[in-house]
């Protein structure tokens, strides 16, 4: 897969994660219950870990790549 479709799929899971606490802010305080656990615990989670893979994900790769290499190193020497 592309890194371009891999963005644009990480893209538009936070922009549809985002809708409900669009919700969440805007409905009548009488609804709030009846879905607030779901985005506490769901949605805002999703859409914050979407966002930072978005922000810093290039950092996390680099450090997964560098330890996987180094770990095959120290396999083939011992």
């Amino acid at each position: 897969m592309k890194e371009a479709t891999k963005r644009s799929i990480l893209r538009w899971i936070h922009i549809v994660f985002s809708i409900p606490i669009l919700g969440y802010i805007y409905s009548p305080f009488e609804e709030i219950p009846r879905y607030a656990a779901r985005v506490r615990f769901v949605v805002v989670p999703v859409m914050l870990l979407s966002g930072f893979w978005m922000w810093k994900g290039h950092v996390l790769r680099r450090l997964i790549s560098k330890r996987s290499t180094y770990q095959d190193a120290v396999v083939r020497r011992g």
